[in-house]
Parts: C-alpha cells; structure tokens; sequence
C-alpha cells in the first residue's frame, strides 16, 4: 500500500512568481510528497500562477501566511522569507509544522537561535535550503577527501560563488535590499562557500575568520562583494570570494597532504541529470618537468532528480520518519545551519572592523 504522502505549504515572499512554479515542480516529482498550500502576502499574483502553470487543483491559496501555519492539513512548510522577516516575528515555528527554511535563514545566530529552540520545543525537523549538498556528487566527493591513501591530511579549501548582476537586479533585488535581506552578497553567495568549507573540514568551526580587503557595498551598506580567510588551530586554512559583480563562478578546491579535490559547478552543475568533478592523488612533475604525472581524473555522478527534488525528498523522508515511525529529529541538519551562521557573521563583523580577525563563536 502506497504510503500517504507529507503535505507541503509555501510561505511565499518577494519574487514570488519565479519561485513557486520550480518549487511545485519539484515537489511533484517527488512520490511521497504534496504541495496542498500557498500564503503569501501577493495572493493575487499566486492565484494566478496556480492557473497558468498547472499546480494541483487542491492546492489552497491563503493571504497570511498564519493561515497556512493554522491549517491542520499541512504536516510541513518551506518557507521562502529573507532574514528581516525572522527577526521581526512574522514567522516563527508553531503548529508543529515541519520547517524547511531557505538561506540565509537568519540575521544573525541569535535570531537563529530563536527559531531552532523553537522547533526543537515543538519536536519538529528543521533543515535550510542548501540544495548541493543533497545531490549524490557530494556523498562521494566527501569519500574521496576523507581517504587517507588517495587524500592524505586536509590543508587547505578555495571556494568562489560570483555571478554578474545587471542593473535593474542591483537596483530592485529584495537581496539588497536592507530591510528585506541586509546580507546581499554575503548571505545569497558567500553562505553557500561557508558550507562548502565547513563541508570539507567536517564541519570543525575555524579558530577565526579574517575578511578581505577590497569589500564594495551598494549606496543603502549591502555587501555586494566580499571575500574572507579561515584559519584552524591544526594549520589548515580556507578562504572564500563572493560577489554579485562578477561572472557566474562556482569553485571548489580541496587540497590534502596527498591529493586534490577540484569542481567547478558546485551550488547548481551544469548539467540537470549529471554532475561531474576531478580528483588527483600523488600528482607530480616528469623528469625533466615535461609534463605531469598521475594527472587529475573526471568523475561523473548521475542523479535521478533535480537537486530540489532530491532536497525535498530528503526533508520528507525525515518528516515521515517522525510523523509515523515516532523518530526523533534529525540534528545533523540544524547543526549545520548553526554552523554555517556562526561563521558569516564572524565575517561580516570582520568587515565591519575593518578586517580584523574574528574568533568563531560558539
């Protein structure tokens, strides 16, 4: 007998047309899942989208966003705000609704905290919407760089998320906007590169933080470029660039003792049913440096569904697990949140000093 599926709600915010059609996409491509709820405050807008793009004829379309957190037909949300939001008590976990929260989740830990105590009070899943790390690339990269024979000992982590803004982007994004985001550049790209390097060192918090020089920021203070370094107490080291100015760039470069870990589409891979990335081991120059020897190798990794699919069905899996088998939450995911936060707000406070270093909080 097939299981009854987790029925979804969208609490939708800002671009709001963009958004729900490749969310109900994704939600439909997943079997044990349901979108059967919309609330956002464009109603008329979403009421529209509902029609053209064919989302379910039973999706229920509310004006507040309480009225979805109310409705006792909806076992889990995915929840679309920007961080202003969180912090000015428009939303907090209640019901217990099931919270899937897209990044940057938060201003800041403490606000963070707020909404984690929360749903740990009310016994409910929480996890943000990180979509790469649910795609089956990142399991096996982390097995090539936890290899001891082929990736030796972690030394060092590159990462850039940049992407080119055009004007009409710069001027009007909610993401630049400092009383909808006030991260900008830092929250939309940078967080994605954070989780990448805490990824990479098994999510061990750095000693501190240092930010870059060369930061720029739009006329209202956003940060719409920005980069930093990470140090840890064993040597090892990580820095990161973000950027809304740049061309699009998503890089990771993992080095070991013995090996080196490289990929060049890490948030969304070029391809939507492959991903690929290379590895070395050993490399070195011929004899009289001709050439390399033991030169990187491709690997690719298929996946049967989008990386937002994929993302949903993990999030559910976690919901039914705790809704019908009496499973408790699973913690790994707001740790990493949590993680993820301590680290950007150390960067953004070393911005703010002028990049002095930062210790990492706890």
């Amino acid at each position: 007998m097939a299981e009854t599926p987790i029925r979804l709600g969208i609490l939708g915010y800002g671009e709001i047309s963009r958004r729900l059609s490749k969310l109900s996409k994704a939600i439909a491509l997943v079997p044990n899942a349901t979108l059967v709820a919309i609330g956002s405050r464009r109603i008329h807008k979403a009421a529209g989208i509902t029609s053209a793009d064919g989302f379910p004829s039973w999706v229920k379309m509310y004006e507040s966003y309480e009225a979805v957190l109310d409705d006792p037909d909806v076992d889990a949300v995915y929840v679309l705000f920007r961080p202003s939001c969180s912090r000015n008590g428009r939303w907090r976990p209640r019901k217990k609704k099931h919270v899937l929260l897209e990044k940057p989740v938060a201003p800041d830990v403490v606000e963070l905290d707020r909404v984690l105590a929360a749903c740990e009070a009310s016994g409910v899943q929480f996890m943000d919407g990180t979509l790469w790390m649910h795609h089956p690339r990142t399991p096996e990269m982390k097995e090539f760089i936890s290899d001891t024979q082929r990736f030796g000992q972690l030394k060092s982590i590159h990462c850039c998320f940049t992407y080119y803004a055009n004007p009409e982007f710069l001027e009007n994004d909610f993401r630049l906007k400092p009383d909808l985001d006030g991260l900008g550049a830092l929250g939309d790209c940078g967080w994605y590169c954070i989780r990448a390097i805490l990824w990479a060192a098994d999510h061990q918090l750095p000693n501190s933080v240092t930010a870059l020089p060369g930061s720029l920021f739009n006329n209202a203070g956003v940060i719409l470029s920005c980069g930093a370094s990470l140090d840890w107490a064993d040597g090892k080291v990580a820095t990161f660039h973000c950027s809304v100015l740049s061309n699009l760039t998503m890089e990771i470069t993992a080095t070991g003792t013995k090996g080196t870990l490289q990929l060049h589409d890490f948030v969304i891979p070029f391809k939507h049913d492959t991903a690929s990335y290379s590895t070395a081991s050993e490399s070195c120059l011929e004899d009289p440096s001709t050439g390399w020897k033991a030169r990187p190798s491709e690997h690719s990794v298929a996946n049967d569904l989008p990386q937002e699919a994929l993302m949903i069905r993990e999030f559910v899996g976690l919901v039914a697990g705790i809704k019908r088998d009496g499973k408790e939450p699973n913690n790994k995911w707001p740790a990493m949140t949590r993680k993820t936060q301590l680290v950007l707000d150390a960067v953004k406070a070393s911005i703010e000093r002028g990049c002095e270093a930062v210790e990492v909080g706890s």
